[in-house]
């Protein structure tokens, strides 16, 4: 590790240095992103906070690692999972969505009181492909060439 200095705030971009002291945002869904918020100061946070309208929130006080630490601490590379290959992928059939997304949000929001990401569409949509691949081979295997309910 060749860099004199832990993280840098996302703010001001200033550099944290190891053993010093730093602050994190008390509202757990920016610690819950792939590079948790660090703020230099508490200004820097005000600035966050206020960005992002957070409500009943603030800075959290903490200590950086010693840089010995830090390089004795295994590091985990975050890497997004490969699409799995259906029939869709091989043949070369159309990736098109296959949910309306406008009523996936409204049952998600009305079900779990969430907001859905961009990428779920994505997902379910191979999900279906794969469920709809199988159900064609049981209808095939069935003699069929209606595709029921109970193939799936």
């Amino acid at each position: 590790m060749d860099q004199n200095f832990w993280r840098k705030c996302i703010v001001c971009k200033k550099e944290i240095n190891f053993t010093t002291k730093y602050y994190k945002c008390s509202v757990s869904s920016c610690d819950k992103k792939r590079a948790p918020a660090q703020f230099c100061s508490v200004d820097c946070w005000g600035v966050h906070s206020s960005t992002l309208n957070h409500k009943s929130a603030w800075a959290e006080e903490f200590h950086s690692p010693s840089k010995e630490q830090w390089e004795s601490t295994p590091k985990v590379r975050i890497v997004s999972s490969s699409k799995s290959s259906t029939s869709a992928d091989v043949e070369g059939l159309p990736k098109d969505i296959l949910v309306v997304v406008s009523k996936l949000k409204a049952y998600v929001k009305a079900r779990g009181d969430l907001n859905t990401s961009a990428d779920v569409s994505d997902v379910l949509s191979d999900i279906i492909r794969r469920e709809c691949d199988r159900a064609i081979e049981r209808a095939k295997s069935d003699g069929r060439k209606t595709l029921m309910g109970k193939d799936f």
